[in-house]
Order: C-alpha cells, then structure tokens, then sequence
C-alpha cells in the first residue's frame, strides 16, 4: 500500500468502528419514550435486551439497523476501491464499534447483528447456512446467546470449509476465525451463565 491507500483505509476503518457505534437500542428507546435497554436485563445494547425493554417490534427495527451497520461498513470500503483486507477490516471494526462504542462509554451488544451485516455482503453463501441455524436455535431455546454463540461457530467453520476447497481466498479464514473470536470474547458471560444454568431466555412479546 502507498500513502494514499493507507490513508484510505485508516478513514474507512475510522468510519466503520463509528456506523458500528451508533447505539440504536438507546436511540430508539428515546424516540420511543421506552426504558433505555441499558437499564434492565444484561444492561447491553443489543437486539435481545432492546426485546426486553422495548419488545420485539422495536428490537426488529433495531436488530435491522444492527445488521446494516455491518453492510454499510463493507459497501463504503469495496465503493473507494479498497481490497479485501480492508473490506474485512472495516467488518471487524463495525463489530468492534457496536461492542465497544465510543457514544456510550464504550457499552453496547455483542457484535452479532453487524457481524451479520459484514457477512452478507463478503461471503453472502454463509448466511444461507448461519441464519436458519440462528432462528431454529433461538426459538427453540429462546437464549440469544446460545443462538449467537451456535451460528458464530458455524459461520466460521462454514467459510474455513470454503477456503479448504478453494473457492475462496485463505483471508476469508483469517476473517472468520478473528470474527468468531471477537464475538466468542463479547459473550463471555453469557457463557458462564450458560454454563451455570442461570442465563436469562428471550420472551417474544411486548413487556
């Protein structure tokens, strides 16, 4: 890369942890007039606690805009010219955004919603697999996290599988595994309470 392309990049990336950051649980809470999700229940930003705070109408456009912020972090990237790298990069950094935003004293959810987003845009085949697996998990279960946790996994293994066959370029696993890892890292206590039979199920109806 030259100077330009680096500078290209760092804007990019800059712009991805930012669109990642938007808190739009907390922003659609105060459109609402509803409790702020970050007041109740895991006190996290994401689509299930804004299901807790606002119910499942509110949490879907949220969950939405989650999702976008990952396509619209990958879309600004490929629409420079930026290449892959930074194309994946700007996907982790809009995870990152979301968990750790800078507009909210660095709250916010999981990563999975624009995760989803970034997914959708770089390797479109692994949400046909992750996303079914997502749903059949969350209702059948009703623990967001487990659902998460389950097609995060999957994504990964997914696209390694794809790079081992060759049809897509060994980034693409770099990307997986750094993604799976982030995600895996965010939800670290929900796992422990996973493990101690003591997380909290998603309730699909207005509270």
């Amino acid at each position: 890369m030259n100077v330009g392309e680096l500078a290209i990049a760092a804007v990019v990336i800059g712009f991805a942890y930012l669109i990642g950051g938007i808190p739009w649980g907390v922003v659609l809470a105060k459109l609402t007039g509803g409790p702020d999700p970050r007041t109740i229940g895991s006190g996290r930003t994401g689509g299930a606690n804004v299901m807790r705070a606002l119910g499942p109408r509110v949490a879907l456009a949220s969950g939405v805009l989650d999702v976008l912020k990952g396509v619209v972090a990958v879309a600004v990237a490929i629409a420079v010219g930026a290449g892959l790298p930074v194309q994946m990069l700007a996907a982790l950094a809009a995870i990152l955004g979301h968990s750790r935003s800078v507009f909210i004293a660095f709250g916010g959810g999981r990563g999975i919603a624009p995760a989803l987003g970034g997914l959708i845009v770089l390797q479109p085949i692994a949400v046909l697999v992750v996303l079914p697996v997502f749903i059949v998990v969350l209702l059948v279960g009703r623990y967001s996290s487990l659902a998460s946790l389950t097609a995060t996994a999957l994504g990964a293994v997914t696209v390694i599988v794809m790079v081992i066959s060759g049809s897509v370029s060994p980034l693409y696993a770099v990307y997986a595994i750094a993604t799976a890892g982030m995600i895996w890292l965010f939800h670290l206590d929900n796992i422990q309470r996973l493990l101690a039979g003591s997380e909290r199920r998603i309730e699909f109806r207005r509270p």
